[in-house]
């Protein structure tokens, strides 16, 4: 690699960096997770960067399907999730943070497949065809990923999906 080709390298992984880390998270759920899945990303980037068109859309497709194949190889085990009070959160910031954890944990407990749909789907707001495109399978395929997926949340965060806190605060 050339000292030109290595500087454009290192400008598109300071660029990319913050939000290809966020998306890393989102996908594992846990910092060094997401720091291992984003370096693999960009090895494999390194490689092939004379040959990529687009490197943003490689490195989240290499991203996906490296998380999906970690979660594979992994031997499944059961993650415990407490049971959920009954809370009123409208008024109560603190309670907000239930919902979070509530959620995280609940987040925690998909597929990688039904994961990966969701945090394509409504964190990177990308439609059912590219979904699709990214991960390699078809669009129905993605649909029925993404409704399952919602079903889970739902039931392990039922009371909590339908409290819309004030303020648009989030």
């Amino acid at each position: 690699m050339g000292p030109d080709v290595e500087q454009e390298f290192r400008a598109f992984v300071a660029r990319a960096t913050p939000e290809l880390f966020r998306v890393a998270f989102a996908l594992t759920g846990a910092q060094h997770a997401a720091e291992d899945l984003l370096q693999t990303a960009l090895e494999r980037l390194v490689t092939r960067w004379h040959r990529v068109e687009d490197p943003d859309g490689y490195v989240r497709r290499v991203m996906y399907h490296e998380y999906v194949s970690w979660w594979r190889r992994r031997r499944w085990r059961e993650v415990p999730v407490a049971v959920l009070p009954d809370l009123d959160i409208t008024d109560d910031p603190a309670q907000l943070v239930v919902l979070r954890r509530a959620l995280a944990g609940a987040l925690r407990t998909l597929a990688p497949r039904q994961r990966a749909v969701l945090v394509l789907r409504y964190l990177e707001d990308r439609s059912e065809a590219e979904v699709a495109a990214l991960l390699g399978c078809s669009v129905k395929t993605v649909s029925s990923q993404a409704s399952r997926a919602m079903a889970q949340l739902r039931a392990a965060c039922g009371p909590f999906l339908e409290v819309r806190p004030k303020d648009g605060a989030r």
